[in-house]
């Protein structure tokens, strides 16, 4: 033992005894060097010379010491170059039994900037095929040592990021996937609210990559909108609703879509760049045309077409008021080729790009139904078809399946060819609303004689 006495005892089971090692630790340390210095292959035993003051130093509770001598351990090894010895040492350190969290947190500490750059989730630059697989060891041997431990969660958030980049830069999409998913770093405290943000768009955009779209859906809920919604939060949100752009592509979901580039186009960034501003507005618009009959569809067109950006886009600005008239639309319609020109239409392949097309056909066949459902009670099916540019089957099929998405009441007389859009009314529906108007008539006059009653008496 050292001659230096304690600097402190238990007392009472409430403090452990500490015993200062600080002079012994120096002497040692300054040892081990002056034997790496002689020849690099007395490494072994400068480790064994400190490993023997580690387990001092810990059970003693000297902190201080006990830092100092696992951080000349790693510094040692790295002199020496033999990396083998250095991820030997750090796990052995870390996992001795009853270590200190000083000490753990030292480790990882000193040997961060040996695979990642400066403060941030950069694996660093390798030249060849054996220091890229011993910066992916060490990074390994990190990940498994912070662990499960709270205090060093920002470390395990950055090597989890460097370790998923690195994968991903070998092709290895699912693996890089697999990897960030195993971090909830939305339970993590020592994290900004922005760190969290930008980890959790980084496991939907690899989780795009790997196709896995239920995955993705489920990590997109961990974000809180309200948050990238905040001022100096405009590239995350862009950056989120530009995810979504992708599987909502993946889903067909046309009014989503719209949300999403509404979302984009509402961004002050892009406000204040007008090429941006306007793809995101046109694609806007685009996929609202898109989206099947809805109040909630109907409410979006309406707070766009009041948009005074959208005067300086021709082709959306009529397709807009085409959608909100209750007047027939002809099909194509005047701007269509303009808009089906866009390169939303044409950058995720001709399979989605016919689907969109054949989509818009069927929103303006539906539209023409809704409005002749308005100004007819019942109609020849024929005539309806002549009017709609359609044929008799064609129009049956899409009256049918409005009528089974309960979009429009019809019912279809095929011997007579007739189609009936109003629902006949029951005797009983029929008093009902005669004793409604009866009821109103009533009170109309109740009002009236008060309202005389009343200036007679005032003018007296």
């Amino acid at each position: 033992m050292s001659s230096d006495g304690p600097s402190g005892r238990a007392s009472g089971g409430q403090l452990e005894e500490r015993v200062d090692l600080s002079k012994e630790t120096d002497e040692k340390i300054a040892q081990a060097r002056s034997l790496i210095e002689t020849s690099q292959s007395n490494l072994r035993e400068a480790l064994a010379l400190l490993a023997a003051l580690e387990k001092r130093c810990r059970i003693g509770n000297d902190s201080p010491s006990l830092v100092s001598v696992c951080e000349a351990s790693l510094q040692l090894c790295k002199d020496c170059s033999d990396e083998e010895a250095l991820i030997s040492t750090l796990k052995n350190l870390a996992t001795r039994r009853s270590q200190k969290t000083k000490a753990v947190s030292a480790l990882v500490e000193k040997a961060i900037p040996w695979v990642l750059k400066g403060k941030g989730f950069e694996p660093l630059d390798v030249s060849n095929e054996e220091q890229k697989a011993i910066r992916e060891k060490l990074v390994v041997a990190l990940r498994d040592i912070t662990d499960g431990k709270i205090f060093l969660e920002r470390e395990r958030a950055r090597l989890t990021r460097a370790l998923a980049i690195i994968k991903e830069q070998d092709g290895d999409i699912p693996g890089a996937s697999d990897v960030l998913q195993e971090v909830h770093v939305e339970t993590y405290g020592s994290l900004s609210k922005r760190e969290k943000i930008e980890f959790i768009l980084e496991q939907m955009r690899l989780t795009l990559g790997k196709k896995d779209y239920v995955r993705t859906a489920i990590v997109s809920g961990k974000i809180n909108r309200k948050a990238i919604a905040e001022e100096g939060m405009e590239q995350e949100k862009i950056q989120y609703f530009t995810l979504m752009t992708e599987y909502h592509k993946h889903e067909r979901n046309s009014y989503e879509l719209a949300k999403d580039y509404h979302q984009i186009y509402q961004t002050s960034t892009v406000q204040a760049n007008e090429e941006k501003w306007r793809e995101a507005l046109q694609c806007t618009v685009v996929f609202l045309s898109l989206s099947p009959y809805s109040m909630e569809q109907q409410d979006m067109l309406n707070r766009i077409n009041i948009d005074p950006n959208l005067e300086k886009i021709i082709a959306c600005k009529d397709t807009v008021k085409l959608f909100l008239k209750k007047e027939f639309i002809k099909y194509p319609m005047p701007y269509q080729s303009e808009l089906e020109s866009l390169s939303v239409f044409h950058a995720d392949g001709e399979v989605l790009m016919a689907h969109w097309k054949k989509t818009f056909r069927t929103r303006i066949i539906q539209h023409n139904v809704r409005v002749a459902s308005l100004y007819y009670r019942r109609i020849h099916g024929k005539r309806l078809a002549q009017l709609l540019g359609l044929s008799p089957d064609e129009l049956e099929r899409e009256i049918a399946n409005m009528v089974s998405n309960g979009d429009v009441y019809a019912k279809i007389d095929r011997p007579c060819d007739i189609i009936r859009f109003a629902q006949k009314k029951t005797p009983e529906a029929v008093l009902s609303d005669w004793a409604s108007d009866v009821s109103s008539l009533l009170n109309l006059v109740e009002s009236t004689t008060h309202l005389i009653n009343k200036e007679n008496m005032m003018s007296q």
